[in-house]
């Protein structure tokens, strides 16, 4: 079957895989890819779309963790940069450096002679995938960058880079890189129960939740990657299972960038609470993040309250005070889950550890824990490790190839050569800069789609640049099944838009809709 169709309950029904993963997350994407490009037989099933818990809620970086040097986690930073620097190259779309600012102010919990040291340690670290070193700026230099800066108790500062990406678009292409590899997707496909066969689990039992029915997926392996799910699958294999994880909560809000005024990325210490956290450009936008509070006892339910929008508020006025934010300029928010280790319940939320561990279950289930969007990478790499020696010789399943092929769109490094026929296409620069962004090097497919129906080149909404062709590859090419995977995955129209993109949806559906009767 072609890689991007969704594979229905025959498919899975009618082939027996090597291995099949549970959860759609980027951890879960990142172990079906690896293991289809090793010869592996992969399905991997998602209760809903393709990176719509965690994945698609974070804080948007690719980053090695300047503040884990605080902690002492060395080798965590050193292997998140150097995943910084390889996924800048396998997708350089959706992956791009960020310049950052770190301001240093009188009474800061992390003083800057201490600042200063880290980043010297933090280029160290990144040696050649370094993005660029940092510089150290006096007072002046740095409000010469940002000069709407709190210039109260500004003492100097430091400019360096890491990376920021369209989180829910790279867990995407990873899904789809898996695909391509020849695995099964099935996204809406949850799982109801394990399938136990001698004692050990040898598959599931499925639920299409779009089109309803079920059948039993059979599998030699099965891989748990739910994320802040996890602890609830391995109760399936084990009801009596302790749970591994410690879930916690970060929160983000979106405001009109004009409204904060910051030309870079800033990172800094929240007054209320000396915690880390981020100012962040995106397009027109400025988004701040992130809270780092215990989860909800249910997963689905995490969102941004009002505690945690005022403590966003408050933290970002006291860096830049002349904005004055207030609620009435919140135009999105949303939350994710972290799904962090499991640590001694005094320990503050924000020092839990970002490492992951893999679980094997009584039944056999392996389960991985923890872990964060930058690492999924080695993560994915060592658990399919395991799966090969668990699967022993057949198939043939030799070392990882995850760290040399390009993800979907990321075949050129240079992007600008895409630009031009967007333009002859009589589509707006500021348009086509956005389709380049988001699609890479399989932009020319939707400038084809453009020449194949004229009124695809239409915008979705009066105030984004996403145009309906978007909405045709979304259905033929990236597994997208309802209009909010659309509005909330493909384009991000609902975080982008003062009305959660509303005014897009009719349009969205007849779109989907059409798609659906071709298909």
């Amino acid at each position: 079957m072609t890689p991007w169709v969704r594979a229905s309950l025959q498919d899975l029904d009618t082939v027996r895989s090597d291995l099949l993963v549970i959860g759609g997350g980027i951890t879960g994407a990142g172990i079906a890819r690896d293991a289809a490009l090793r010869g592996i037989r992969v399905a991997l099933v998602e209760a809903r779309d393709f990176g719509s818990g965690t994945s698609s809620r974070s804080s948007r970086l690719i980053h090695g963790g300047l503040r884990y040097l605080e902690q002492g986690r060395l080798h965590l930073v050193l292997e998140s940069l150097r995943e910084r620097a390889l996924l800048l190259r396998l997708a350089p779309h959706l992956v791009r450096p960020l310049p950052f600012v770190l301001p240093f102010f009188r009474g800061d919990r992390v003083p800057g002679w201490k600042a200063r040291l880290g980043l010297i340690l933090y280029d160290l670290l990144a040696g050649r995938g370094n993005v660029r070193r940092h510089q150290t700026l006096g007072k002046r230099g740095l409000l010469e960058i940002e000069p709407l800066l709190r210039e109260r108790g500004l003492t100097g500062g430091a400019l360096y880079h890491d990376a920021q990406c369209d989180d829910a678009r790279l867990t995407l292409a990873v899904a789809r890189a898996a695909g391509s590899a020849g695995a099964l997707l099935a996204n809406y496909t949850r799982v109801l129960a394990l399938r136990i066969e001698g004692g050990r689990v040898a598959g599931a039992r499925v639920r299409d939740e779009l089109a309803g029915g079920e059948t039993e997926i059979r599998a030699r392996v099965v891989v748990n990657a739910t994320g802040p799910w996890c602890d609830a699958i391995r109760q399936l294999e084990d009801p009596a299972a302790v749970p591994v994880l410690r879930p916690t909560k970060g929160a983000h809000l979106v405001v009109p960038r004009s409204r904060v005024g910051n030309r870079h990325a800033i990172i800094f210490t929240s007054p209320l609470d000396g915690r880390v956290m981020f100012i962040l450009p995106w397009e027109a936008w400025t988004y701040i993040g992130t809270t780092d509070t215990d989860a909800p006892p249910v997963p689905e339910r995490a969102a941004a309250d009002q505690a945690d929008i005022l403590y966003l508020l408050r933290s970002a006025n006291a860096v830049f005070p002349a904005a004055r934010l207030s609620e009435e300029d919140v135009v999105a928010t949303w939350a994710g889950l972290r799904p962090l280790l499991a640590a001694d319940p005094t320990v503050p939320a924000s020092r839990i550890s970002r490492e992951h561990r893999i679980v094997a279950g009584p039944a056999g289930m392996l389960t991985i824990a923890g872990g964060k969007l930058t690492t999924f990478r080695p993560m994915a790499r060592e658990v399919v490790d395991q799966v090969a020696r668990l699967l022993g010789s057949r198939p043939a399943a030799g070392r990882s190839l995850s760290a040399s092929v390009p993800l979907p769109g990321g075949e050129a490094r240079v992007l600008d050569t895409f630009r031009n026929p967007g333009l002859e296409l009589g589509l707006p620069e500021a348009t086509v800069d956005y389709l380049v962004r988001q699609y890479g090097a399989e932009v020319p497919a939707l400038y084809a789609l453009c020449r194949q129906q004229v009124e695809l080149k239409d915008p979705l909404h009066p105030d984004h640049a996403a145009i309906g062709a978007q909405v045709v590859f979304a259905v033929q090419r990236e597994l997208a099944c309802t209009a909010e995977d659309v509005l909330e995955r493909r384009t991000r129209l609902a975080l982008e838009t003062r009305d959660r993109g509303a005014a897009a949806r009719a349009g969205v559906e007849r779109l989907l809709s059409a798609e659906r009767r071709l298909s």
